[in-house]
């Protein structure tokens, strides 16, 4: 069956693009190499709109340039697609890899159907995402600075044995240390001036992160997260933010392959394997939901002060919903336990089970909105 749709699919790099245009009824493609740049994207995408006999529709993987390349080409006249480079098949025993083969091979398998997309969020959305993340980044800088002091004292003799390190007693008792060197002692202070910069600069990502949540477009949506154990408001705004449009999850089966906690099968005629979860999707959210996962080993005969003033002003659904899952996870928990399964896997299922509550919720929260729109 013959399609009057033109395929154009990019191989893309920080500072150049290889283009394979594939015009209907043409078996080989045009190939062209374009600048990264807005006037020559510009051009390229004129010239192909001017010279196709219908609909054109472009495609690029998902990487270094981002979503701005989608925008750039649908601002001109374009419809562009951005894949997901994870799932794009692989030829086994391919061994050449050029830019030009690579944007041939993309272009066979978009004309194909073969790829899969990636949902792009609007400038908006990237920004609020972009936040969070530089958020999790400043974290991240802090623990490294606070490794690499307890490594220079443990080198140097200096160990901390009367409790947990970064406690008030802890600081105060590395402010007494004594030093052989000054230089040492200056490479000690150099450290600690990093280690209270980096502080610094994670309460005040902290407080911008936790008014975003408070804003009008994320506020009951985190209020509704919030009514679940181990989910807090910075959990729940990473949450909406790194996933951004819950409705393109049809089912909570979808979500928890979307985050990679699905196990991983290998199966053929009777031999049956299934192995560890794909860790495929979004890594961030799998983190966060495991860390949710651990507060369900624990018995809750009565509900913590903190989770009180996260319900408080919540909907009775809501709450309900949430307890149904903290009774259904923590029994979930102890059985796979009691099966004799590692803790780290059950953890592990409990998260993925989590996150089908959490689709659940935010399905139950959007049907509502929906209803008193209509009334």
């Amino acid at each position: 069956m013959t399609t009057s749709i033109t395929h154009v699919a990019m191989d893309t790099h920080k500072k150049e693009h290889t283009v394979a245009v594939g015009y209907p009824g043409q078996d080989k493609p045009e190939i062209l190499t374009v600048d990264n740049t807005v006037l020559e994207i510009r051009r390229m995408v004129r010239r192909i709109l001017k010279q196709a006999p219908g609909e054109v529709v472009f495609c690029y993987e998902a990487g270094c340039c981002g979503f701005t390349l989608q925008r750039r080409i649908e601002s001109y006249g374009g419809h562009c697609q951005v894949i997901a480079p994870s799932l794009v098949p692989v030829k086994r025993g391919e061994h050449v890899k050029t830019d030009r083969r690579d944007a041939i091979k993309l272009l066979k398998l978009f004309r194909a159907g073969l790829l899969t997309v990636v949902q792009a969020p609007d400038p908006q959305q990237e920004a609020d995402r972009d936040l969070t993340r530089l958020r999790q980044t400043a974290r991240e800088n802090l623990q490294r600075v606070r490794h690499q002091i307890l490594k220079l004292l443990g080198r140097h003799g200096y160990v901390y044995t009367d409790g947990d390190h970064w406690t008030v007693r802890h600081r105060n008792w590395m402010r007494t240390l004594e030093w052989d060197s000054s230089l040492l002692r200056e490479v000690f202070d150099e450290y600690s001036t990093e280690m209270q910069h980096c502080l610094q600069r994670l309460e005040s990502l902290d407080r911008r992160v936790l008014a975003l949540a408070g804003e009008d477009r994320y506020r009951e949506t985190v209020g509704l997260l919030g009514c679940f154990y181990g989910i807090d408001t910075m959990t729940a705004i990473v949450f909406l933010t790194e996933l951004f449009d819950l409705a393109r999850f049809a089912s909570p089966r979808q979500l928890m392959s979307y985050l990679g906690m699905t196990p991983s099968e290998e199966s053929s005629g009777d031999c049956h394997y299934k192995g560890p979860i794909t860790r495929s999707g979004n890594g961030r959210i799998r983190r966060l939901l495991v860390q949710a996962a651990w507060h369900y080993r624990h018995p809750q005969a009565t509900t913590p002060k903190t989770l009180r003033d996260r319900r408080k002003d919540q909907p009775q659904w809501a709450v309900n919903l949430a307890e149904r899952a903290g009774h259904r996870l923590r029994k979930r928990y102890w059985h796979l336990l009691n099966k004799g399964k590692p803790p780290c896997k059950v953890v592990v299922a409990v998260a993925r089970e989590l996150a089908g509550f959490l689709w659940a919720m935010l399905r139950e929260s959007a049907l509502r909105r929906t209803l008193r729109t209509i009334e």
